[in-house]
């Protein structure tokens, strides 16, 4: 049952390929498409996921994401993972709660785009605190994260790829 679960979020994480070459060159917008993915496939499918995958399982938020939404998610990539510093990860992994919260921190409810995002200054998230957002030349800043790849479409929301793991107060 893990394995199944590891592996739809997995294909759930997965941006397309043409969406990974935008992302190497910076931040880009993909145009929103209509998907049948929800937010896990999509995200699963990119490929840059496999760490927000294995702790979307280990804090039990699969179900919540495979949900009905909309969401928007702010997707760290596992290069981002990387950058925490050594031991937090594995901690954040045996810590269920403290890893749940940071996990529904990286999501706003509703289907927020690009647009949307470029004009806000702050966002609430599913965790209760609030993110801070900028947009200043062609960037898009939430908190200390870049945005990289905008507006990949999934059935049940958006996914916006970021450079970092957003950390919760």
């Amino acid at each position: 049952m893990n394995s199944l679960r590891t592996l739809a979020l997995a294909a759930t994480l997965a941006v397309p390929a043409a969406l990974t070459a935008q992302e190497a060159q910076g931040y880009s917008e993909s145009p929103a498409t209509t998907s049948t993915s929800d937010i896990i496939e999509t995200a699963a499918a990119a490929g840059s996921f496999t760490t927000l995958a294995k702790a979307i399982v280990a804090a039990d938020l699969t179900a919540t994401l495979k949900g009905e939404g909309p969401f928007t998610v702010f997707a760290p990539t596992d290069e981002a993972f990387a950058k925490l510093p050594k031991g937090t990860l594995d901690a954040l992994l045996k810590d269920k709660a403290k890893l749940a919260a940071i996990l529904t921190y990286h999501v706003v409810p509703g289907n927020v785009m690009s647009k949307d995002v470029a004009g806000m200054s702050s966002g609430k998230t599913v965790n209760g605190q609030e993110l801070s957002i900028k947009a200043k030349d062609g960037k898009v800043k939430v908190n200390k994260a870049t945005v990289t790849t905008a507006d990949i479409a999934a059935s049940n929301g958006v996914i916006h790829v970021i450079d970092q793991v957003l950390m919760p107060e």
